[in-house]
């Protein structure tokens, strides 16, 4: 595991990884918080984000980037076995969840892909541009609610 991080690189890989149409914006978040911690997390599990894009299957439900985020913090800090709801893991794992979507509602109100993109043409600049955005938002939170969760050192903070 790495000991310190560019939070701001993270944010900018997967801005990237979107804006070049090689992923959608929960397998970027995926992709680019996998490739910025150094995890040895199978590809696989980028895999396992392809379902959630544009709001789960394309239902336009939950916005994919905070699936993407809430998938991530599962990965570090989730359980793996079953428990019971009391399991530390667990209820600590379901705290930085919430602190994820909290922060995206009081940005963007809402969590709804079909709300946070309600009269923009799918695919168009105004819509990529935004996705775009809030992919890039998400993977710099997340990556912050890692870092500060694992104690590693965020390198940007330093560079004021």
């Amino acid at each position: 595991m790495i000991e310190e991080i560019s939070i701001k690189k993270v944010k900018e890989d997967a801005e990237k990884l979107f804006r070049s149409g090689k992923f959608y914006c929960t397998e970027a978040v995926v992709s680019a918080i996998r490739d910025n911690f150094e995890i040895d997390m199978p590809k696989e599990m980028v895999a396992m984000a392809s379902g959630f894009p544009v709001g789960i299957g394309k239902s336009k439900c939950v916005c994919g980037a905070v699936s993407g985020g809430v998938m991530m913090l599962g990965y570090f800090f989730g359980r793996n076995e079953g428990s019971n709801p009391k399991d530390p893991k667990s209820v600590n794992t379901l705290k930085l969840a919430n602190e994820l979507q909290d922060y995206f509602k009081k940005n963007h109100k809402v969590l709804c892909c079909k709300i946070l993109t309600n009269g923009m043409d799918m695919g168009s600049g105004e819509h990529k541009n935004q996705c775009i955005s809030f992919t890039g938002e998400i993977a710099e939170k997340t990556s912050e609610i890692i870092a500060r969760e694992l104690g590693i050192k965020n390198i940007d903070e330093s560079v004021a």
